[in-house]
């Protein structure tokens, strides 16, 4: 019995290490616009960083640049980015391309009334299914549609 549960043990401890050094092998790529949100996020993306041991990295560009890059890449699968922000303009036309996932197995502690009316209203899908954001009126982050 010692020697199972031994056994067990060494089993737990492998997957541990083997699921923390997959984490530090991923690196993100995102894509959003230049304004003080997304600044202060990229601040702060040091904290996920040593917490998660994922590494990011940013592009941050003006928002006309920001979306004739992101929208190239999505419509030609170009894959360049893992994380994009995209507006109110963008969710309709990506909506409507099938562009977007939404983001249905949020956390338990997500409340979707959270977010401001006229943003979650803005950001809803023609369906009506609105997809979780972040509190701001400015870019909400979507994962591109897998590919």
């Amino acid at each position: 019995m010692r020697s199972q549960t031994l056994l067990f043990s060494a089993a737990v401890v492998a997957l541990s290490a083997a699921s923390a050094a997959a984490r530090a092998e991923t690196t993100l790529t995102i894509a959003t616009v230049n304004n003080p949100d997304m600044v202060m996020m990229r601040k702060y993306s040091s904290n996920f960083e040593k917490a998660t041991g994922i590494e990011l990295k940013w592009l941050v560009l003006e928002e006309n640049v920001l979306r004739q890059r992101v929208t190239t890449d999505i419509s030609t699968k170009g894959g360049q980015f893992d994380i994009i922000t995209i507006g109110m303009y963008e969710t309709p036309l990506w909506s409507k391309a099938k562009w977007l996932t939404p983001f249905d197995d949020t956390p338990e502690g997500y409340d979707l009334n959270d977010v401001l009316p006229t943003v979650r209203d803005g950001l809803s899908r023609p369906c009506g299914t609105a997809s979780p954001t972040r509190a701001s009126s400015t870019p909400c982050p979507f994962m591109p549609r897998a590919r």
